[in-house]
């Protein structure tokens, strides 16, 4: 299979010529290494892989002996693995003004990150890699929007085929891992099952000290049947057999696992009687659809937890945008005690960017309304919109569009 080229790698090689070490992290099998070798090649860069036991066991018994053997510029891939490397890489860093010595892969797990964190402070730059997204799989790596009026939705739509619900649901209950890009849908469950007792079950143990598997599995099946809902540590204890407390401490174990993605309500000082429970998305929807048992496209689309999937979907698309791209972004949803919600608010330059998810391809416009809520942020509300099955961009209003689900 050919590389997909990965949006993340215009940020990346940026980082690599501001800081000295730049780090990249991610849930199991995302393409981290794929990437990072690519951009690699014909550089001179040494490579090493922790995944070999003699190499690994060299660097946690003699790290200078490690960087005598593999000199800087260097990726070292599954740096968490040896955690003794970090102070000697501080060390190296702050022998050299040289930028982007150290390249580093890591499975996201909390000691990674603390190591890196704790080691490198002000000499690394860490980010984020997710499965696949929609334009990777396209081919258009770096075509994230710059905003969402009218003239540039429609500027965008011009370059791409109308948008097509079949073609949404195919991604959504395919997911984004590169190596399951060929397969067939018996090779995928098989890739799954695998995916989960190989690198979920075994990181829960290693990394993390959960020894109830079965709970933990309950917990993730359950995870998936409340995915896009408000979370309810009690609800998924219950689904799992364990307590509230353990639910939620295995969800923020998830979470830094880069399975889950917890998107927080929206609040500040001006607006009252704001609910502050997060919800609950998947960062890989094939996955998802996967513990939900849908075994094909057609019946994620027709089935009942379609619209939630969608939802799901349209998020994580968002999230990649706002980890790849050059702006800082903000993602929340809207809700107060009164019930009313609004899907999704983007913070983008000090304005809010409100949007509704629908899977209908003539929504009723009257959602918008909700948005109105958001003037008594303080804050500018620009361009929104309902994001759904529309075949192209139409305007609702002056500051609002349907937002065909493909142009994200």
């Amino acid at each position: 299979m050919s590389y997909i080229h990965r949006s993340l790698e215009r940020k990346f090689l940026k980082m690599s010529k501001a800081f000295k070490a730049v780090m990249v992290t991610g849930a199991r099998q995302v393409g981290k290494s794929t990437m990072l070798k690519h951009l690699a090649q014909d550089t001179g860069r040494v490579y090493v892989s922790l995944d070999d036991a003699e190499i690994r066991a060299l660097a946690e018994d003699d790290p200078k002996l490690f960087f005598q053997m593999y000199q800087p510029p260097i990726l070292i891939d599954e740096v968490q693995k040896a955690p003794k490397l970090f102070e000697q890489i501080k060390i190296l860093c702050d022998e050299s003004d040289e930028r982007g010595r150290f390249w580093l892969t890591g499975s996201q797990s909390k000691r990674l990150m603390k190591q890196a964190g704790d080691s490198l402070a002000g000499r690394i730059c860490i980010l984020k890699l997710f499965s696949l997204s929609s334009k990777e799989l396209e081919g258009r790596p770096d075509d994230i929007p710059e905003d969402y009026a009218l003239s540039s939705l429609l500027a965008r739509s011009r370059d791409l085929p109308e948008n097509n619900i079949q073609d949404i649901y195919a991604r959504i209950w395919e997911g984004g891992m590169p190596d399951m890009v060929t397969m067939d849908a018996e090779l995928r469950r098989e890739y799954w099952n695998s995916y989960m007792e190989s690198y979920l079950m075994r990181d829960a143990v290693d990394d993390n000290g959960i020894q109830d598997t079965e709970g933990f599995r309950k917990l993730l099946r359950a995870c998936a049947a409340f995915s896009g809902e408000l979370i309810n540590y009690n609800d998924l204890g219950n689904a799992a057999g364990v307590s509230g407390a353990t639910a939620k401490e295995w969800v923020k174990t998830l979470q830094t696992m880069g399975i889950v993605f917890l998107l927080e309500p929206y609040y500040n000082n001006e607006l009252k009687r704001m609910i502050k429970t997060p919800k609950l998305y998947f960062c890989d929807t094939g996955f998802c659809a996967f513990l939900s048992s849908w075994t094909s496209r057609d019946t994620l689309m027709n089935g009942a937890a379609s619209g939630r999937f969608l939802e799901n979907h349209v998020v994580l698309e968002m999230l990649r945008n706002s980890c790849y791209g050059e702006k800082k972004v903000n993602l929340n949803f809207y809700r107060d005690t009164n019930q009313k919600e609004i899907d999704l608010v983007m913070e983008m330059d000090g304005r809010l960017h409100p949007f509704e998810i629908k899977r209908a391809a003539s929504p009723d416009k009257k959602a918008v309304k909700t948005f109105s809520l958001l003037g008594k942020s303080g804050k500018d509300v620009g361009a929104g919109g309902i994001i759904c099955m529309a075949a192209k961009p139409f305007p609702i209003d002056g500051s609002n569009s349907l937002v065909p689900a493909n142009l994200l």
